[in-house]
């Protein structure tokens, strides 16, 4: 999810930057530049390629299960950095003490992991097999009734996933290259989430943030054995469907049944440590209208509005409120960030070319030692920036070249597709890459999701019904994310690089290789849990919301309208419009009213839409995350700070990973021995009669 990924890379940019409010008129490459810089060739080695790799499986098991359950992603940043100096620095260290270390651990080779690792999870984020490829299968198709035709549907596999994933996600990698110099150099745009990743590198690499990281690993490993720990205890209560501590009914059985309950998941209690606190009301206020409200009034005219008849995981009945109403709501969101960007951009491109000669007027509020300090940062990054260059004719021969192998294979896939709908999309993709990755620079938000759901409803509806309009619409999605998210991800790598010396050269290939990791090892991770769950089910472990979505977005382009429920066409207009003008409404209040700042409490529409579909168990559980990090910015703010991110980080790796051993034993048919389920008073006595008559 764009918006709390957003928000969390905010935050980590705070925390980078007081990081470094001590030394902020002492030159950061001043501090380095005793060290040499090893060529582009030496920051790629394999010590670093043995590390993304081992990672990027422990993030690929992490954001897949996220994906499953919620959709909800933080960004893991932080740990990934911290992770991968850690495990480089104790293998150097080792070395170093043997006397055999021949090169010494880098913040270049640093960042040359984050790269990676970032890539390959960006994969497991974007590949859609917790989304629109999930929404092709049967078992979705069954839910949602309508379109489940021979021509809708399309039976998972390994290798067709993995297959469409190496031809489509290195495409956009190509797009971007050539404009490299006039988004980092010429126009200077921030990309805060590359900053921040840059500065914690940098950090790590100084005395001091060497100190700081080795404390913040400790403190990771430590929150990481509890949450593995508890996962387990939680394991052996949990012997059929409703057992354990996940279904506890904290507020009562009422609650409960209306899914406000919290359910001790470690892994949420973290994620809502790392997401903004607004991000987490958003989901707790959307929970509250749609279960505490909405969906009880609406079941209420069952057999009225909808046939009391039908099944609850029908699109023509409850169920279609629930994820109809949810769809509007992220498409108005999405409608107002595309046009919002899409302005700024424009706006942005117009001031910067009217003001060129007011560029070179010196800012009398920076003093000669700052400017100094920035103009020798500056010179030296340009310097190494501008070193090993990627020509232009291999990146724009590259994307010709790998856009006519997809136009030629991706139509053997998805036959529903033909190869002018594939050439189309790579003709406009790119000025959307661009869009995607200026805008991002700016705002740091990346809407490739945004446009991968019009992509939907524009192929879906140009194909149609009955030449299977939902499988070409939802892998148009696949075609037009990918390209999108890896143009703007691979821009954020390249700030990262300037900002820590590393080679452009060095950047762009450390994205490819975590690129093909993330091909190789998302698929696989998938179909792990595919093997051992029911995914998918509204009512099961891995309820994998945005399956349902995505194919009813592409149900919503080849019938249009007309097939919702009665009366949700209403609400689902009133929704979309909501989520239009409760944005327009956050920017009016940003720009107007600056004395209270009133902006800062108006709740995100794309978070409040998700628990319309899934309920408020896991917003309660990021509630209870943003508590206790508010508690302990109470009590001591520098150490939440320095701290709290390495304890969410933990918290969420360990409750993550251990859904390996829960699937191996599932798939091994070992089921845990007690069944711990809560019941009202008068079941109770039910059963104990029953029991006790027998």
């Amino acid at each position: 999810m764009e918006r709390s990924r957003k928000h969390a890379e905010e935050k980590e940019l705070e925390r980078a930057a007081a990081l470094h409010e001590t030394t902020a008129k002492v030159s950061v490459e001043d501090a380095f530049k005793t060290m040499e810089v090893p060529p582009w060739t030496k920051q790629i080695t394999l010590r670093a390629m043995v590390t993304s790799f081992i990672l990027s499986l422990i993030f690929n098991f992490i954001v897949c299960k996220l994906n499953l359950t919620t959709g909800v992603i933080p960004s893991l940043n932080v740990a990934a950095g911290l992770l991968g100096f850690a495990f480089v620095k104790a293998w150097t260290t080792t070395l170093a003490k043997v006397g055999f270390l021949k090169q010494p651990f880098t913040r270049q080779e640093n960042t040359v992991i984050q790269t990676c690792v970032v890539a390959s999870s960006g994969i497991a984020f974007s590949s859609g097999t917790a989304s629109y490829m999930l929404g092709m299968s049967p078992f979705i198709a069954s839910q949602a009734d309508s379109g489940n035709t021979p021509a809708n549907v399309k039976k998972l596999s390994i290798g067709w996933m993995m297959g469409f994933l190496f031809t489509v996600s290195f495409v956009g990698l190509f797009s971007i290259v050539p404009l490299r110099k006039i988004m980092i150099l010429k126009y200077k745009l921030t990309y805060p989430s590359g900053t921040a990743t840059a500065y914690l590198i940098n950090s790590f690499h100084t005395p001091k943030g060497a100190k700081l990281a080795k404390k913040q690993v400790a403190v990771l490993f430590k929150s990481f054995a509890f949450s593995i720990v508890f996962a387990f205890f939680q394991w052996f209560y949990t012997a059929a469907d409703g057992c354990g501590f996940s279904s506890f009914p904290t507020f009562g059985l009422q609650a409960y049944e209306n899914r406000f309950y919290f359910d001790f998941s470690s892994t949420y209690v973290g994620v809502g440590m790392i997401c903004p606190y607004m991000v987490n009301v958003s989901l707790l206020i959307g929970a509250i209208i749609s279960w505490g409200i909405m969906w009880p009034l609406i079941e209420s005219k069952k057999g009225i509005w909808y046939s009391a008849d039908i099944s609850p995981s029908s699109l023509h009945g409850i169920q279609g409120y629930r994820v109809f109403i949810a769809i509007s709501m992220m498409l108005g969101d999405g409608l107002y960030h595309v046009f919002f960007m899409l302005t700024k951009t424009i706006l942005s491109l117009i001031a910067r070319n009217s003001s060129k000669k007011e560029s070179s007027i010196v800012n009398p509020d920076v003093s000669d030692q700052d400017a100094q300090i920035a103009n020798y940062d500056e010179r030296r990054r340009t310097e190494f920036f501008l070193k090993d260059q990627i020509p232009n004719k291999i990146a724009i021969s590259g994307y010709i070249i790998l856009a006519i192998v997809a136009i030629i294979t991706v139509p053997f896939i998805f036959h529903q597709l033909k190869w002018y709908h594939i050439l189309i999309a790579y003709a406009i993709a790119p000025v959307l890459a661009f869009c995607n990755a200026y805008g991002c620079g700016l705002t740091d938000w990346s809407l490739a999701s945004n446009y991968g759901k019009f992509a939907i409803i524009i192929f879906s509806s140009w194909v149609g019904l009955e030449r299977g309009g939902v499988i070409a619409g939802l892998a148009s999605c696949g075609v037009m994310m990918s390209i999108v998210s890896t143009a703007s991800d691979l821009m954020q790598d390249f700030k990262t690089g300037y900002l820590t010396l590393s080679s452009p050269r060095s950047m762009f290939f450390s994205q490819v290789i975590g690129t093909a990791m993330g091909c190789l090892l998302t698929p696989l991770v998938f179909w792990f849990f595919y093997s051992a769950y029911p995914i998918g089910d509204p009512d099961g472990t891995y309820p994998a919301p945005y399956g349902l979505l995505y194919r009813g977005i592409a149900l919503l382009g080849v019938e249009g309208i007309s097939s919702l429920p009665k009366n949700c066409v209403n609400l689902v207009i009133g929704f979309f419009i909501a989520g239009f003008a409760i944005n327009l409404l956050q920017e009016l209040l940003k720009r107007k009213e600056t004395r209270f700042k009133i902006y800062r409490f108006i709740p995100s529409p794309m978070c409040m839409a998700i628990p319309f579909y899934l309920g408020s168990y896991f917003a309660i559980d990021m509630c209870v995350g943003s508590l206790i990090l508010f508690l302990w910015e109470r009590r001591n703010k520098q150490k939440a700070t320095d701290f709290a991110p390495a304890v969410a980080s933990g918290l969420i790796c360990g409750d993550s990973l251990w859904s390996v051993p829960a699937a191996i034993l599932a798939l091994l048919n070992v089921t845990p021995p007690i069944c711990m389920k809560f019941l009202s008073a008068s079941v109770n006595a039910k059963v104990d009669t029953f029991l006790n008559g027998s």
